[in-house]
């Protein structure tokens, strides 16, 4: 029985490797662990590691590894030390990880130093601040590569990948976004003490390598959040370089009874929110990802995103007052997208299990060499 460990180090990417884990966890042909690590275990950002429990998962192990956000390098080498005590004992066939996190970078290293298999869920993706970096990197560490989209292919072609072991399966997490598979808004609602009948969603995260910036980039966005007179649901940013300065200016947000500001939303709660709200504003990749699935149009903000994905219901503004609020003023006008083929149709979980049952996958070469276009 081949044995899979999936690394999860936030709430984002543990939403992007549910489904996977379930489907697997149900298999009773795979033997499957979970690490669970990194903003998880951090109660600031609402200890996420009890959703992964609520899930009802088992095979859970979890590590602290978070070094402080201004020391990310220190983070990774942490997580390196405790992931790699970790595989000592565990000795999987398979460690899986996803994105552009330092996790998943420990992840890669430490697979790839042992001579275990690595397969990086969502690389080919291109993006902003130090994440695409971290993103190339796990890609070249690992040894397969489970992809959205045909460009993020092309990519990795680019990029010395072999081709035959990039594998086409979409985007995890549209395995979650059927409507039917989601609670009720009113459960939601309630569970959150949401009164608003008509709302917006904020997710902004730090641009590291414009980290001198990022105070004035937010006292702006509040501002323009301020100005505008609508409501919000705030959702907390990602643990980087810059978070601490972002959250001194929410500050200016509480006690103000058009914003409702959590550390974070259990996945498929958020889900059902994003799909009844008026827009979502920010620089996240659910604007990019999640919100075009259900029509929601997105005000994308600044460099974090740019030249990721193409819907036509994202509209891209620069960190300025004026141009945020005319987005805002004129999101009734934005034009929407049914289309969503860039990320596949909400069947990854499958594709998954049927790429861990072929012969072929588990015998791609542990010895990567370049590929030469």
């Amino acid at each position: 029985m081949k044995k899979i460990v999936f690394l999860t180090g936030t709430r984002a990417d543990f939403g992007k490797l549910k489904s996977l884990i379930k489907i697997t966890q149900k298999s009773t042909d795979f033997d499957v662990q979970i690490f669970a690590t990194g903003m998880h275990l951090d109660e600031k950002y609402g200890l996420t590691v009890n959703e992964i429990y609520k899930s009802g998962f088992t095979n859970i192990a979890t590590f602290q590894n978070h070094a402080g956000a201004e020391f990310m390098d220190r983070t990774l080498a942490k997580t390196i030390q405790g992931f790699s005590e970790y595989i000592a004992i565990q000795k999987p066939d398979l460690i899986v990880v996803h994105g552009d996190r330092v996790e998943a970078l420990a992840g890669a290293i430490v697979g790839s130093l042992n001579n275990i298999l690595v397969s990086h869920i969502e690389g080919g993706e291109i993006s902003g601040t130090i994440d695409e970096l971290i993103r190339h990197s796990v890609s070249k560490l690992s040894h397969l590569h489970l992809v959205s989209n045909e460009e993020a292919k092309k990519r990795l072609i680019q990029m010395g990948e072999l081709e035959s072991s990039i594998y086409i399966i979409g985007s995890p997490d549209l395995d979650l976004m059927n409507p039917s598979n989601l609670p009720s808004l009113k459960v939601v609602k309630d569970y959150y003490e949401i009164p608003f009948k008509e709302f917006a969603i904020v997710m902004f995260h730090p641009v590291t390598t414009e980290y001198h910036k990022i105070k004035e980039q937010t006292n702006t966005f509040v501002d323009a959040l301020l100005t505008s007179k609508k409501n919000y649901i705030v959702i907390y940013p990602n643990n980087d370089l810059g978070t601490k300065e972002i959250l001194k200016e929410y500050q200016r947000l509480e006690n103000n009874n058009r914003f409702k500001i959590f550390p974070s939303l259990r996945f498929e709660y958020f889900l059902k929110l994003l799909s009844k709200a008026q827009f979502i504003i920010g620089n996240s990749s659910a604007g990019i990802r999640e919100a075009p699935f259900y029509n929601i149009p997105t005000i994308d903000i600044g460099t974090r995103q740019h030249n990721r994905g193409s819907a036509i219901s994202v509209k891209n503004v620069s960190n300025n007052k004026q141009q945020i609020l005319e987005a805002i003023n004129n999101i009734e006008n934005s034009c929407k997208n049914n289309e969503n083929i860039e990320f596949g149709n909400g069947e990854s979980d499958n594709l998954f299990l049927e790429l861990l049952k072929r012969e072929n996958f588990w015998k791609v070469s542990r010895q990567k060499q370049f590929q030469d276009l």
